[in-house]
């Protein structure tokens, strides 16, 4: 399991209240708060610090050229620099690397941990920002030449979001490879096309282009379809994804292994060329150890607002769609922020689902399980935390729990409470205008 510490860094002041500052990152883990407390910021970090160890051990980043001034260079792709003063401190333990940042030395070390490291699984590692609507946008204007008045060739594309590039690029990826005879959504009878470099949906036989169809259609598209995509591609055998993989990586692992043993380099261009039955038990073994460190096993997907200009029902179908992809291996992680209320309530439900279905023992009340919740959708309460962000004090807190279940008493539900109060205050008033 990773963590993280946070102090003075945008809008996150105090950081987390509890456990030495040290904020746990479950396999499911959940941000709740007001705009401007930070919720994104804690992702972004996450996203950042699991990119660093991910490209150090794949030999991408030199931990010798590591210092404060090449990471706040990477924080300014993420949108993050500015949050930076004298006084933040940053602090990331993951699964083979600690990092940390103390803005008052000015210095940013890395350590390895030689025991953690080994059973470290490379994560593909996908940020799904909340901006994913203007991927329709990009697409168009990727089909266009743009030129000024002077004949130049306008690139519109650059002004978009690092985040955003980055997610279109797997965007593209997914579309190509599902939905050309369709992706099915979860909502609507819905399913997405991508034909002749045009992407539409088919919702109850009527034809829609992506560009007309409901924001709603055009925020979960893209999110399911990475997610959907990303899922399956880290959990083919190894050897499959080997076939796939393009030259310029092809190259650096042989490279790689040339440093270890000559002997390895012929050993890998036969098991790319044949499979494994051409080796022996222990190279295979030997072999395969060093491709983990260049072939992502895992995903850690980080979603903003997943219920983006959803219907409360449609929240829960997506909901579920994550969850699922998620629970496909152990080594995945599920990272949301969100303000919807119904979220935590579904993420409520998949937790208590998960404890009946391991009292259930009739295989028709499993069945009623599923009616509500799908079994694979289902998670332990251990796999699950929700933190909630404060904006006037800059504080984290973990969300209370009851038996494992998450506490009704938190920020979002709160506001509803508010909503019941101020109207009752206002049946009061109405008395006052008789």
């Amino acid at each position: 399991m990773s963590r993280i510490k946070i102090k003075n860094f945008g809008p996150i002041r105090e950081g987390f209240v509890g456990n030495n500052g040290w904020l746990d990152i479950e396999k499911v883990t959940v941000m709740i708060g007001d705009q401007g407390s930070g919720k994104s910021t804690v992702a972004k970090l996450i996203s950042l610090f699991s990119w660093i160890e991910k490209s150090i051990v794949r030999n991408l980043i030199s931990v010798n050229h590591l210092n404060d001034s090449v990471f706040k260079n990477l924080c300014l792709q993420q949108d993050i620099f500015e949050y930076f003063s004298k006084d933040t401190f940053l602090s990331f333990e993951g699964d083979a690397w600690s990092f940390e940042y103390d803005g008052q030395k000015k210095t940013f070390n890395s350590n390895i941990n030689v025991k953690k490291s080994e059973q470290y699984v490379l994560p593909k590692i996908q940020y799904v920002s909340a901006a994913r609507n203007l991927l329709t946008i990009l697409y168009n204007i990727s089909l266009q030449n743009i030129v000024d008045n002077k004949g130049n060739i306008i690139d519109m594309a650059s002004n978009i979001p690092f985040m955003v590039r980055e997610l279109n690029k797997e965007y593209m990826k997914a579309l190509s490879e599902l939905a050309q005879n369709g992706f099915p959504l979860p909502i609507s009878d819905t399913s997405v096309y991508f034909q002749n470099h045009s992407t539409f949906i088919v919702t109850r036989g009527t034809k829609i282009s992506m560009s007309a169809a409901s924001s709603g259609i055009q925020s979960i598209t893209p999110l399911l379809l990475v997610s959907y995509y990303l899922s399956k591609e880290v959990q083919k055998d190894l050897f499959v994804k080997v076939q796939s993989i393009d030259n310029n990586l092809k190259n650096k692992i042989e490279n790689e292994l040339r440093k270890e043993d000559e002997e390895l380099v012929e050993k890998f261009n036969q098991y790319c060329s044949f499979g494994k039955e051409v080796l022996l038990d222990d190279d295979v073994l030997l072999l395969e150890k060093r491709l983990k460190n260049h072939i992502s096993s895992s995903f850690v997907n980080i979603v903003e607002e997943p219920e983006q200009n959803l219907f409360p029902t449609s929240q829960q179908k997506v909901i579920n769609s994550l969850l699922e992809y998620n629970n496909a291996l152990d080594s995945n992680k599920l990272i949301i922020t969100t303000h919807s209320p119904y979220i935590i309530g579904y993420m409520t439900l998949a937790v208590k689902a998960m404890e009946l279905y391991k009292k259930a023992k009739k295989e028709e009340v499993r069945a009623q399980i599923n009616e509500i919740v799908p079994q694979k959708s289902a998670i332990s309460h251990g796999d699950l935390v929700i933190y909630e962000l404060d904006e006037k004090d800059g504080s984290i807190h973990k969300l209370d729990t009851y038996k494992g279940i998450p506490s009704s008493k938190n920020y979002l539900n709160s506001k509803l409470s508010e909503k019941n109060e101020l109207y009752a205050q206002l049946l009061d008033i109405e008395d006052l205008c008789q």
